[in-house]
């Protein structure tokens, strides 16, 4: 037995119960480690002051940093580097989620703990002088915990080939593990109102996620029986929510439904009670809610973005279109409503296998489990 009190740190801007997917990702792996009987941390900034010090999460101790300000989607916490470093030096592993602005700081304060990062995607930001400042910035602190990891991660290969910092990741040499996804089948299809066609989305619901493309291609079609189901956190959105103008693109059209955050087994009967998915981000790093829907057995409608295309490269479960093409969304609807079940089944043990928790569960610990020899 190690002498340290933790195996494994986790460190990450946010986590649970913030929803997001690099959120959802840290938290699955955190988890699962737990369950499968190893010591986990997790710190973080404390994003709600509502939330404890210090609490335990499904086995995993996880330890919040108090903010200061915020500047878009960044927090600020002058304790959060201090406290990273005190857990981390206690932990045989530290697991470093990027994009975060403190990392590269993080990196240099963790003494002799071999550091695993997983770089999810590039900082993304509406344009500004704030933003190409704070872009900059994260991307600088990133290739500095690059430079100090002993193994990094990415979601794929082409995300991290279409990446702003392409030549720290070369430099780094890093393996693709894709973010790990929940089985989701099982639920009750308690959200369906008619016998007509629903298409859902789930996410936040935020600019980069392209939704109202969606909303204008699904007000195209004329079946009166159609829904679609918006599903995802409006409220506490790091950057600012577009519910205001997903509700605007959505008009008077009584078939739009917004259903705001979903959590545990709704998440379940969400995928149970729609025919497709759409996920139109303009900006994507994998979508852990289109391979959960591939899971499910529901088939994907994605936009053609580096990172976020891969699921469907990797499965054939649904089809690709253009960012911001609501034409192209109505084109892909009209094809894949068709989708015979038994092809649905077979796509969905496809998804599984590639994107389930315990794939990526065991990537991950074989990984670990080397750094830790070396």
């Amino acid at each position: 037995m190690s002498s340290k009190r933790f195996d494994l740190a986790v460190v990450l801007n946010y986590y649970a119960p913030y929803v997001s997917g690099l959120t959802e990702a840290a938290r699955l792996l955190a988890e699962g480690f737990a369950a499968r009987g190893r010591r986990v941390a997790v710190v973080c900034q404390r994003h709600d002051p509502a939330l404890p010090r210090h609490e335990v999460i499904s086995g995993v101790h996880v330890f919040r940093a108090p903010v200061s300000f915020g500047i878009s989607r960044g927090l600020i916490s002058a304790g959060f580097p201090t406290l990273a470093a005190r857990i981390v030096r206690e932990s045989e592993v530290v697991h470093l989620h990027l994009p975060m602005l403190e990392a590269g700081a993080i990196s240099h304060l963790v003494g002799r703990t071999p550091i695993l990062t997983t770089y999810h995607l590039d900082l993304w930001l509406p344009d500004g002088l704030v933003s190409s400042a704070a872009s900059a910035a994260t991307d600088l602190s990133a290739r500095i915990a690059l430079r100090r990891s002993a193994a990094v991660v990415v979601n794929s290969d082409d995300q991290a080939r279409h990446s702003r910092i392409l030549p720290a990741l070369q430099r780094s040499g890093w393996h693709a593990i894709p973010a790990p996804s929940v089985d989701r089948r099982g639920g009750a299809p308690s959200l369906r109102e008619t016998g007509g066609l629903h298409v859902g989305f789930m996410g936040r619901v935020a600019e980069e996620k392209g939704i109202e493309y969606l909303v204008t291609a699904f007000r195209r079609l004329p079946d009166p029986d159609a829904r679609l189901l918006i599903a995802g956190d409006y409220e506490n959105i790091a950057g600012g929510s577009v519910i205001d103008r997903v509700r605007a693109a959505a008009g008077d059209d009584g078939r739009v439904r917004i259903l705001g955050l979903l959590r545990g087994r709704a998440i379940d009967d969400f995928y149970a009670s729609i025919d497709l998915f759409a996920l139109p981000s303009l900006y994507e790093s994998f979508g852990i809610v289109q391979a959960e829907a591939m899971i499910a057995g529901v088939p994907v409608i994605a936009a053609d973005v580096a990172g976020g295309r891969v699921p469907i490269q990797l499965t054939g479960f649904g089809l690709l279109i253009p960012p911001q093409d609501p034409d192209a969304i109505v084109a892909a609807i009209e094809t894949l409503r068709a989708t015979p079940p038994e092809r649905r089944a077979e796509l969905s043990d496809r998804a599984l296998a590639l994107f389930g928790v315990d794939a990526g569960l065991d990537a991950y610990e074989r990984l670990i489990d080397k750094i830790r020899s070396n």
